[in-house]
């Protein structure tokens, strides 16, 4: 008499191995966002009780430190927050225009020397900000720009970040270039058919754009602490430094309160667009 072998189940194995996968990632992602979590516990938590209790669950609750963070500063939290929303929002309008004119240069026009300015356009991402700060205090000084908004705002309507050019420039190479020779053919400009046939089909890469600018903007520190030395100017980023105390016992609750608070409205920002975001990631660069 022979034994009987049974054989598992189709797809048992293909199963169990998704399963692993998931559990894998849901492991990495528990853990990439263990910061996350630890610092909203920790605005909750009484100040004493942050480093003495280093669990995300905490054993008391208060809401005393975004009451009290709000008010703790010079001005209401809210004003830095609109400091930081009109330079954002500028930086995002000016990347779009310039940058956009840019890549429809590099990528639908020809004229004497595009590689090279082109290529030019790509070593400046090589070039860190630390070097660049000096050179651009000393000519916003001479302008009478400093403690102003103008040196975070201005430079981005002169198609400042080579970044968002590649970016856009790679995007547009796919769009098909018979509309350009039926727009064309039918009496329109460049202009005309940059505004009206490149820019509607570019909706995912200045959506992606749009989102980085705002988020980068949002999170410089080290420009806004340059440039802006009054406090009436201060942005969120330079403001969130305020409750660093070098001489006295710094606030650790209403700083990780402000920090949630601050983390709001980018995750609205990405939220709004994720769409966009993914599909001009996916799409750039394809022919």
């Amino acid at each position: 008499m022979t034994d009987a072998t049974i054989d598992p189940p189709v797809g048992t194995g293909s199963r169990g191995r998704r399963i692993s996968k998931h559990a894998l990632l849901v492991a990495f992602g528990v853990v990439m966002l263990y910061p996350l979590l630890w610092m909203v516990s920790s605005s909750v938590k009484p100040t004493e009780l942050i480093f003495r209790d280093p669990s995300i669950w905490p054993s008391r609750l208060t809401l005393g430190n975004y009451v009290d963070g709000w008010s703790a500063l010079a001005h209401p939290f809210h004003y830095y927050l609109v400091n930081s929303a009109l330079i954002a929002i500028g930086a995002v309008i000016g990347n779009l225009l310039s940058c956009s004119l840019a890549a429809y240069a590099f990528a639908r026009l020809k004229f004497r020397g595009r590689k090279f300015f082109f290529a030019a356009m790509l070593a400046t991402l090589m070039l860190p900000i630390h070097v660049l700060i000096v050179p651009q205090y000393v000519l916003f000084s001479k302008l009478g720009w400093i403690n102003t908004t103008l040196p975070l705002v201005v430079p981005k309507f002169f198609a400042h970040d080579a970044f968002f050019i590649f970016l856009m420039v790679q995007f547009i190479r796919q769009l098909p270039r018979e509309l350009d020779e039926a727009a064309l053919m039918d009496g329109c400009g460049h202009f005309r058919i940059y505004w009206r046939i490149i820019i509607p089909l570019s909706v995912p890469a200045l959506t992606t754009s749009a989102i980085f600018t705002f988020i980068w903007t949002w999170n410089d520190f080290f420009s806004q602490l340059i440039f802006l030395t009054n406090p009436d100017l201060y942005t969120v980023p330079v403001a969130l430094r305020s409750f660093l105390d070098a001489q006295g016992e710094t606030n650790w609750g209403q700083l990780f309160a402000m920090s949630i608070v601050a983390l709001a409205p980018i995750f609205g920002f990405f939220l709004a667009g994720q769409r966009y975001l993914t599909q001009g990631l996916a799409t750039t660069g394809l022919k």
